[in-house]
């Protein structure tokens, strides 16, 4: 099983960018599909954006398409989340997750999480 670790959140102004990341240890990082999740207080967990192995494919919830960008290095068994623009429902706490197989979109698709970094955007 692959281990995840998240980092670069934060507090930012409505409007302002972050970036997080997601390293990776483990298995062969390409082997899997990478996804972000984020969960609010009182709300579900839900999807924000997803990756193939190969990075030749995306997929975006309808809230962050056009704000988010999602990509990975393999190299640096790396996946990052680009967030433009932000607005203060994007504020959550943002995990990581990996599954061995095709992209996807839900929660009980991934059997790897990370443990979450904060992001709070100020109205």
């Amino acid at each position: 099983q692959v281990q995840l670790v998240e980092s670069g959140g934060g507090l930012v102004q409505a409007g302002g960018s972050l970036r997080l990341s997601c390293a990776a240890s483990g298995r062969t990082f390409r082997n899997y599909a990478m996804g972000w999740f984020r969960q609010a207080p009182g709300k579900e967990r839900e999807f924000v954006a997803a990756i193939t192995g190969w990075g030749t494919m995306t997929s975006y919830a309808d809230s962050v398409k056009g704000r988010f960008t999602i990509s990975r290095d393999n190299a640096k068994n790396t996946v990052y989340l680009q967030m433009n623009s932000l607005k203060f429902e994007d504020t959550a706490v943002y995990c990581c997750a990996a599954r061995v197989g095709p992209i996807a979109t839900s929660v009980t698709d991934f059997g790897s999480w990370g443990q979450g970094t904060q992001v709070t955007v100020s109205s």
